[in-house]
């Protein structure tokens, strides 16, 4: 069977207001990692190999960050003027283009690749014109409200700031993960007004449009509240870091390392850990990092990247390693630091 075309347009164009922040925000870091790369790579393990990257503030920035990626086409939004607006200016890159486009904003790191590819199940099994995952929270906070009918079928979704009352006590919610079949969505562009609350093209109105028109639109509640967790300030950041690590602990728990008290310890996601290893508290690890099996870190241990320990290795309380290899049964130990300067070790 022929493999059905697809891209993914990834909305990256935000202007970082409340990160106060030079840097744009999709380069900031969870883990390790840059913000938009979470999404990028979601895209690539759910078999999307075409991707469009919308970029406006700080553009430079950010297309020098991913300049050895062979797989994006850049599109700039100048100026800024809704979600629906970035996918008006994408048209171009996608002309000709007659099959499913993948929407999704680059500020929220937690999307799951399991979740774009039920995206794109479910818009190919259900033959929609479009599909959107949905997530359902106890605080929907300033998402877009999910608006069904009595039969459950989808009718529409609502911005917060357009919502009424009862509108707003939805708590299915809209985290702006879409699957598109193009043609249809390029029908309806030219439609979009900005007459709302924000004066913006909002690309939840293509949806209202497309069923008003008879297409066939989808809502699948399926996204784990974690995932819509989107960075738009400095505290966003924080608790979408946290929900990070969170995973990759449970991963590497899940594998057979003990992480005696995960609520201290911070392992970055490029970090490579064997089974039977045991992690102590307080301990950092930054990758590219190996850890090997049967060993022992910390607690109170500083990993930096680069390093790596061979099977059996132990590198104990208040020592920092650099691009540092530590040898099989090898034990290194703190040693106090002079004052003003980094704690070392010694090998024991």
């Amino acid at each position: 069977m022929a493999k059905q075309a697809v891209k993914a347009l990834i909305l990256a164009a935000g202007t970082s207001t409340r990160m106060k922040s030079a840097r744009s925000k999709v380069l900031h870091e969870v883990c390790g990692k840059a913000i938009l790369a979470y999404v990028l790579d979601a895209c690539r393990e759910a078999d999307i190999e075409d991707l469009l990257v919308v970029v406006g503030h700080a553009r430079d920035q950010v297309m020098e960050a991913f300049a050895g990626a062979k797989d994006i086409t850049w599109v700039v939004q100048e100026p800024q003027e809704g979600t629906a607006h970035a996918v008006m200016v994408a048209r171009e890159a996608l002309a000709g283009f007659k099959g499913d486009l993948v929407v999704l904003v680059g500020d929220a790191p937690l999307v799951r690749a399991e979740t774009v590819r039920a995206l794109l199940e479910a818009h190919r099994e259900q033959k929609a014109d479009v599909t959107l995952v949905t997530a359902v929270l106890e605080d929907p906070k300033w998402f877009g409200r999910i608006v069904r009918d009595r039969k459950g079928n989808l009718r529409g979704i609502v911005e917060a700031k357009d919502a009424t009352a009862k509108e707003r006590a939805i708590k299915e919610v809209n985290p702006s993960f879409y699957a598109f079949r193009w043609p249809a969505l390029e029908r309806v562009l030219g439609r979009i007004t900005n007459k709302n609350a924000k004066g913006e093209y909002y690309l939840t109105d293509a949806i209202g449009l497309l069923i008003k028109g008879g297409s066939k639109a989808v809502a699948v509640p399926t996204a784990e509240p974690e995932e819509v967790q989107a960075v738009n300030s400095r505290e966003d950041l924080a608790v979408v870091a946290g929900l990070a690590r969170q995973r990759i602990l449970g991963r590497l728990m899940a594998e057979g390392v003990t992480v005696e008290d995960p609520a201290t310890t911070y392992i970055d996601w490029d970090v490579a850990v064997g089974a039977e290893t045991w992690i102590g508290p307080c301990t950092v690890i930054h990758g590219p990092a190996r850890i090997g099996k049967n060993c022992r870190v910390g607690p109170l241990a500083h990993l930096r990247p680069g390093t790596v320990l061979e099977d059996g290795a132990e590198v104990g309380a208040f020592v920092e390693t650099k691009a540092h290899p530590v040898p099989a049964g090898e034990t290194y130990v703190g040693v106090p630091a002079k004052p003003h300067q980094r704690g070392s070790g010694e090998k024991h």
